[in-house]
């Protein structure tokens, strides 16, 4: 068995080569900027020959969407032709951007195809760590700037959205879709407060309306990409994230990591 991650070098295709390597199985990284290695592959969304280059040789594709667009279907779809036959496990969100029927394509489309699966997870831990604007502004002015309110979300390592999907890649059984999450749903408030108490650094949430953040989005974002997001803000802020799912432990035997444990490592 060989497996194509695309989006190697990300926040999940890392852990899940780590995983699969483990196992014994091989691995071919697709990354638009690949390393001098021998299991690395160049692949760029752009470049319908490079996604055939890399797809020559595996039977399984582990699928990273493009990022940053509302549509992904004209270049997603594609390459979903070209690697028929294939299983197929695709990352996904637990929410749907609003006015973007391109993405509920996409989860659909990969969902119907048979002995293929769709991820869904909840929102990154890795999201207050990497590179990312809530992780930027905690080190930068100690505030995270959301429009969620109260709401919670239950927040998930990458590592265990690696191990289902490597579960999902590798078992003779597979579902449809996986909604993941950790194992507590926080608000960003709560986070913000375990957060300070670990780091002994005081860190905020500052709450703004959902049109404040979408004409702060919109300074780098295009602007119908920046109101959806903001619109996400909205429905968490109305509790449509605030849920636990026992995926996690269903299908790997071991629970979620905490978000606690997941900060007192990061940066503790």
């Amino acid at each position: 068995m060989t497996v194509l991650i695309t989006g190697g070098t990300g926040k999940t295709g890392r852990p899940l080569a780590t995983v699969l390597r483990e196992r014994g199985i091989a691995v071919r990284i697709a990354s638009r900027h690949p390393a001098d290695d021998p299991d690395h592959v160049r692949f760029d969304w752009a470049d319908p020959d490079s996604q055939r280059r890399a797809l020559d040789g595996v039977d399984r594709v582990y699928l990273v969407p493009p990022v940053g667009v509302t549509d992904p279907m004209p270049q997603v779809g594609p390459f979903l032709a070209a690697a028929a036959g294939r299983r197929i496990v695709a990352l996904g969100s637990s929410a749907m951007l609003p006015n973007a029927p391109g993405l509920a394509e996409y989860r659909a489309r990969i969902a119907s195809m048979p002995g293929c699966a769709v991820l869904r997870p909840t929102w990154f831990m890795q999201n207050f760590t990497g590179r990312h604007p809530v992780a930027d502004g905690i080190r930068e002015r100690g505030e995270i700037v959301t429009a969620t309110g109260s709401g919670r979300l239950g927040w998930i390592d990458a590592a265990d959205i690696a191990a289902v999907a490597a579960h999902a890649l590798t078992s003779d059984e597979v579902a449809d879709e996986y909604l993941l999450t950790g194992p507590e749903a926080l608000s960003y408030g709560e986070a913000a407060a375990i957060i300070s108490e670990i780091t002994g650094r005081p860190v905020r949430h500052r709450d703004m309306t959902v049109g404040e953040l979408a004409r702060r989005l919109s300074a780098e974002l295009p602007a119908d990409f920046a109101a959806g997001l903001a619109a996400m803000d909205e429905h968490i802020r109305e509790g449509g994230e605030d849920r636990t799912t026992s995926t996690v432990q269903d299908v790997t035997g071991r629970p979620p990591r905490s978000f606690r444990d997941f900060i007192r490592a990061e940066l503790g």
